[in-house]
């Protein structure tokens, strides 16, 4: 019966996750999609040439993460890359920049309202599929190079 059941699952290409978990992953990009929809594209339609400058490319790589993150309502299992790369960065940052700068002492305005920003990935933290994440991603066989 467990065998039936995963097979269904990679039939429909949700790798054998539960309808639960899947919805949590649509969940995950949801919020995220949502998110840098409010918050970021407004600003690639409507800006100044100072803030090109200044936030082009950072905005334009999180308007793409948020354009991503909308096929994954779609396609929840094929795009958890998507949503690994959105807690890979923010782990990053919060260990290799806020943490020194939080030892130091020196956590200003704007570090201390990037690190709330940034600090909400937990959320997702419980909702990824560790355990598939890890057969596909880091145990499974390779692709061919050549």
């Amino acid at each position: 019966m467990q065998i039936e059941a995963k097979m269904a699952g990679a039939e429909r290409g949700t790798g054998g996750l539960s309808l639960v978990r899947v919805y949590m992953l649509r969940f995950c990009y949801l919020v995220m999609a949502a998110g840098l929809g409010i918050v970021i594209w407004p600003s690639v339609f409507a800006h100044t040439s100072e803030f090109a400058v200044d936030h082009g490319v950072r905005c334009s790589l999180l308007a793409g993460l948020g354009a991503m993150a909308a096929l994954g309502l779609r396609y929840p299992v094929k795009m958890l890359p998507v949503l690994l790369f959105e807690i890979l960065w923010k782990a990053i940052y919060l260990i290799g920049f806020a943490l020194p700068l939080w030892r130091v002492h020196q956590m200003n305005e704007a570090v201390v309202a990037d690190v709330s920003a940034v600090s909400l990935v937990v959320i997702f933290l419980p909702m990824v599929p560790w355990r598939y994440a890890l057969r596909e991603y880091l145990l499974a066989k390779s692709e061919r190079w050549r």
